[in-house]
């Protein structure tokens, strides 16, 4: 879930940025600093959006630098385990897919697709439910639960999202279409 986070850091700025704009050198060294990073008690951080406070800067012997207490809103992202996301297909493998959430991919696994067995159609690059021959390719939408998470802070890249969609409900949003349309046609007859 995406949530607007309310945050509180000291900032370093550098001596040479002192003559500059201080918001926006201080909304600048946040976005490099926390874009993309990771922080397991807050979550992913999409994008510092704007400064609310900065305080009296401080001075430390021997760095050229300032430091200031800051207030600042950022966008982040916090996954739980059994949250369910909606997320794309960026690429498909005999293993798996692997579903952009946004800042951070995740994996599902061909076990965790379907209760069929999956055959992978490496050609077309597409999963293909052997029984029903529902399938899953590059740009398709998805719902899926998350059943696995391990958020490394130190190298994001690193980070383990394991995903299923075995449960009602869940799948890509053609299936979930699909299923809604048979719904439908059940309940008129």
């Amino acid at each position: 879930m995406y949530y607007k986070m309310t945050l509180e850091d000291k900032v370093r700025v550098p001596p040479h940025r002192l003559g500059e704009d201080l918001e926006k050198v201080i909304l600048n060294v946040l976005q490099e600093q926390l874009e993309g990073s990771i922080a397991k008690e807050i979550g992913i951080f999409i994008a510092v959006t704007n400064i609310l406070n900065v305080g009296e800067g401080e001075l430390i012997p021997g760095d050229g630098a300032v430091y200031y207490d800051v207030r600042f809103e950022a966008a982040v992202l916090r996954l739980t385990l059994q949250e369910v996301i909606e997320g794309e297909v960026v690429e498909t493998t005999s293993f798996g897919a692997f579903i952009s959430l946004g800042p951070i991919d995740a994996m599902l696994h061909v076990s965790q697709i379907s209760d069929e067995y999956i055959n992978y159609d490496e050609k077309n690059g597409r999963l293909i439910c052997q029984d029903s021959k529902r399938s899953i390719a590059v740009g398709d939408g998805i719902r899926a639960r998350i059943v696995a998470l391990s958020l490394n802070e130190r190298e994001p890249r690193e980070s383990k999202i394991g995903l299923t969609m075995r449960q009602s409900g869940l799948g890509t949003l053609t299936w979930l279409e699909e299923e809604l349309e048979e719904e439908k046609r059940k309940g008129a007859a």
